[in-house]
């Protein structure tokens, strides 16, 4: 059994032996250790410190360490969220009157929801340079003219929508303008954007049009509805609306004979007819004319 004793290590031991009977002649034998030393006391100090206590790892410096580990997944996290919400070089600059159409049903509904406002539809490819050299410019566009609405059209996201549209050409712009409904479409590049300027300029809207918002034409809308890999319904409007026939007025009925009225015979009161003269007596009657006639 081990004793401390002022500053030293006192140790109890005993000789075991292997024969029962000499177990009486053993006597206890001490061992004495000498104090720690003040060298000793700083070795184990630095021994602690470095992490090694009596065989053991101690960590003193693991709050340190938690600390630059949490530093280092906060910029870990922060890189892959920078890097998993980087934007494509279409969703750069984008301003509140901007919009990407989902497919045709959002198209159609967002023309007519624009009401008198001037809607440009971009039609764009994210593999088109000239799209992509011009967007800078039509977002400059956008945010100085916030009455006006554009509508973005993926080509690659809807090109089954774009063909029925007869979109063949990229970067292509429509514009559509409240009853009036598409009023040009033409194809402009960077170099050529003054094109899109002066159209911009032309029928921006300066007061209220007259009768319903109209949006796109009615054989695009046809053409949209027949396409079986959109999900688009439409029933087409007759093209000539269905004039009323006016017929001549029928002639007037006969008035109906009046009701017999009872008599004593059953008869009704009808005129007889008078009756007819014989041969003779016309051919007299007629001398008698020409006597008169001739003064006799």
């Amino acid at each position: 059994m081990a004793k401390i004793m002022s500053n030293h290590y006192k140790f109890s031991a005993c000789n075991h032996g292997f024969a029962r009977n000499k177990s009486d002649n053993l006597s206890p034998v001490m061992i004495k250790m000498p104090a720690a030393s003040s060298n000793l006391r700083k070795s184990s100090t630095v021994s602690s410190a470095a992490g090694d206590f009596f065989g053991r790892r101690v960590d003193l410096g693991g709050k340190r360490r938690r600390v630059r580990t949490q530093v280092a997944a906060a910029s870990n996290a922060m890189m892959s969220i920078s890097i998993g919400k980087s934007l494509k070089w279409w969703e750069k600059g984008l301003q509140p009157n901007m919009k990407e159409i989902t497919g045709a049903e959002d198209l159609v509904e967002s023309l007519l929801r624009a009401g008198d406002k001037l809607v440009v539809v971009d039609f764009f490819s994210p593999g088109c340079g000239g799209c992509k050299a011009l967007h800078p410019k039509i977002c400059q566009l956008a945010e100085m003219n916030p009455d006006v609405q554009f509508l973005q059209v993926n080509y690659e996201d809807h090109k089954s929508m774009c063909y029925s549209l007869n979109v063949h050409v990229l970067p292509f712009f429509r514009f559509y303008r409240g009853a009036d409904g598409r009023v040009c479409s033409f194809s402009c590049t960077n170099a050529t954007i003054k094109k899109f300027k002066d159209a911009l300029a032309k029928y921006k809207p300066s007061g209220c049009s007259l009768g319903p918002t109209k949006g796109l034409d009615e054989k695009d809308l046809v053409e949209l509805g027949a396409n079986r890999d959109l999900s688009f319904t439409y029933t087409p409007k007759s093209d000539h609306p269905q004039t009323e026939i006016v017929r001549p007025p029928s002639p007037p009925a006969p008035s109906p004979l009046p009701s017999p009225s009872p008599v004593a015979g059953g008869l009704s009161e009808l005129p007889l007819p008078r009756p007819l003269k014989s041969t003779s007596e016309t051919k007299e009657d007629s001398k008698d004319k020409t006597l008169v006639s001739s003064g006799r």
